[in-house]
């Protein structure tokens, strides 16, 4: 998002580089392969990388003129284009960028404490994405909860667990700090607010083994009840993360 408003002039460069400190104090850039190194003028990956900013400065120069969000996990790679690098190292990492017009995409890896490094990669063209509209995702986002919900507290996932409404709060609020835009629609931040509530119960309730699950077709029934909460999650934060950019992008088509 902060890539886009930049793109589209509701955000200055240094904002999106202090947006970007929330997730870590460095951020790195290296491309894929020697074509999109000379292209772009950053180093090759295995070479040293230079900071961020080199790309940003780049960025408008390819034509690039917002950015989608992709989320792929095992069984689910919409929005990566098919077996690819891209797409390898994008699953790996459960999170890329494709940016629109370019196009090129941009995949994150934790390089050491407090740096990331971001990957590169000429796409060629840009990948196919499902769009779902944000009142659509929130509702699914709403009745796959209530429908876990009730599947977690039969298998009483939280009975033998102390504190968790404490360490709930503490990983919603960390979640919840992320800085957005200024333009930020307030329905596309809400419902990141949800999204980010329901990953943290999710991450609760996949932690805790055996949480209450007393059989092998009780932890079954939760990982059942957990993987559309999952898969909900996911679609809300893509469609959120499209509204804003739509938002920020007023005379984006792509």
């Amino acid at each position: 998002m902060w890539i886009s408003g930049w793109l589209n002039g509701s955000a200055a460069a240094d904002d999106v580089l202090d947006a970007l400190q929330h997730w870590a104090e460095q951020h790195d850039v290296v491309a894929a392969d020697e074509a999109t190194a000379d292209a772009l003028e950053i180093p090759e990956r295995g070479d040293t990388p230079v900071p961020l900013a080199a790309l940003l400065t780049r960025l408008r120069q390819t034509g690039t003129t917002a950015a989608r969000l992709a989320l792929p996990v095992p069984g689910d790679v919409r929005g990566l284009g098919g077996r690819s690098s891209f797409a390898g190292l994008a699953l790996h990492a459960g999170e890329a960028v494709v940016l629109l017009g370019s196009p090129l995409g941009l995949v994150p890896e934790d390089a050491a404490d407090g740096v990331i490094l971001w990957t590169v990669f000429d796409l060629g063209e840009t990948p196919v994405a499902e769009q779902v509209p944000i009142g659509e995702a929130e509702h699914e986002l709403s009745g796959a909860t209530r429908v876990a919900a009730g599947v977690l507290t039969e298998l009483g996932v939280a009975k033998r667990r102390t504190g968790v409404r404490e360490e709930l709060e503490r990983r919603v609020a960390a979640r919840s700090g992320s800085p957005w835009p200024d333009a930020m629609p307030p329905r596309a931040l809400r419902v990141l607010q949800r999204a980010n509530e329901v990953s943290a119960i999710l991450e609760l309730a996949s932690e805790d083994e055996p949480g209450g699950a007393v059989s092998s077709s009780a932890a079954r029934r939760r990982a059942e009840a957990l993987r559309p909460l999952g898969d909900a999650v996911r679609t809300a934060r893509r469609a959120a993360v499209d509204e804003a950019v739509r938002t920020l992008c007023p005379s984006d088509q792509a």
